[in-house]
């Protein structure tokens, strides 16, 4: 018998060759068969860790007491991340919702749009929600490809991460933020700087409560990434005008204005659905891991009940043999060059033919 075809008859449920030598296989088989369920258990395990590592809950909120750098640079950070997340088949010009993550739910909103930096000198993006980018601005240092992260932070969210005192928030801080899409499964990334070389960069808030007549004047505020916060007059009716990248408000020197509604913060769907591709692609993610883990699941079971049901009939073939193997053994006699078993002679005892008459 060649090699390995021992094990081919296992698998195809020949009956295996007699005596020792066959059970010595059969526990061979039997043992290939459970390194084979253990094989089976260990992927599935594994692919139970996996979808736990992907499902576990999200960043908690950054607070006041981080050390290495203050709070609104560690969001800017994690919004980084999620927003570069939206990226579901990322194409050049389309923005992409993204989701906050458990602690950010509904407090604060975020995109992210990907653009060649040459098309963004040369004709710049007119609307990016509340931001009017016009041609000219210039990305430093230079890189082939840009995203550019806005983020809409509701009234509590404004006020923890940028404090004001003496002044009242009139509107959500909204963000614009620039960084390299060379990868865009980057974390941590370093801000790009811009500079509009033409025309300033324009901010139309929307969601601006109003003031009773004879109010203190609004004004619009910006923050470089310092923190630091600098003053300017308003261009228009709630438009505020930068030559850079930052976050802006407008803000009133007052603390007897009365409580703000609640903003909503969530900004209008893109024009190409890209939040939809992003929820889209992490639900059909969650259902492609469910599919593989039933399919393991089943194949697991299968195994299980093939290996039981070999497992009996091995059993009952052992004990068939054993029952043979304590029978009456057969005398070996030479038949030419060769041993052969023969039945003990017997003599039939003689029966007269009348006998077999009724």
């Amino acid at each position: 018998m060649r090699p390995g075809s021992w094990l081919s008859s296992f698998c195809s449920g020949h009956s295996a060759p007699p005596g020792s030598l066959r059970r010595r296989r059969r526990k061979m088989g039997s043992l290939i068969c459970a390194c084979l369920l253990q094989l089976q258990l260990l992927l599935l395990l594994l692919l139970s860790g996996s979808s736990r590592v992907s499902a576990q809950p999200l960043p908690p909120l950054p607070s006041s007491s981080s050390s290495s750098s203050s709070p609104a640079r560690v969001l800017d950070a994690m919004l980084q991340d999620y927003a570069y997340r939206a990226f579901v088949r990322p194409r050049t010009g389309v923005v992409y919702n993204g989701t906050a993550p458990g602690d950010l739910a509904g407090a604060v909103a975020f995109s992210a749009l990907r653009l060649r930096s040459g098309s963004l000198r040369r004709k710049g993006f007119s609307e990016y929600f509340e931001f009017a980018v016009p041609p000219g601005v210039i990305v430093q240092p230079y890189v082939e490809r840009v995203v550019l992260v806005y983020h809409s932070l509701g009234e509590e969210l404004s006020e923890r991460y940028y404090p004001l005192p003496g002044y009242t928030y009139l509107s959500p801080v909204l963000g614009l933020l620039v960084y390299d899409a060379a990868n865009l499964s980057a974390v941590g990334l370093p801000e790009l700087s811009i500079v509009a070389s033409g025309s300033p960069i324009l901010v139309s808030f929307r969601n601006v409560r109003a003031l009773p007549p004879g109010g203190p004047a609004p004004r619009c505020v910006w923050f470089d990434l310092d923190g630091v916060a600098k003053f300017q007059d308003l261009q228009a009716s709630n438009v505020c005008a930068t030559y850079r990248r930052g976050h802006f408000s407008i803000v009133v020197n007052s603390s007897e204005v009365g409580p703000a509604p609640a903003p909503s913060v969530a900004p209008p769907a893109p024009s190409e659905g890209g939040g939809d591709r992003a929820k889209g692609g992490t639900k059909g993610w969650k259902v492609a891991v469910s599919v593989v883990g039933a399919a393991i699941a089943l194949g697991l079971l299968a195994s299980l009940l093939l290996c039981f049901v070999r497992y009996k009939r091995e059993k009952k073939m052992e004990v068939m043999e054993r029952n043979a193997e304590a029978g009456e053994t057969l005398r070996m006699a030479q038949v030419g060059r060769t041993q052969a078993p023969v039945a003990f002679g017997t003599r039939t005892k003689p029966v007269i033919e009348s006998e077999y008459v009724a």
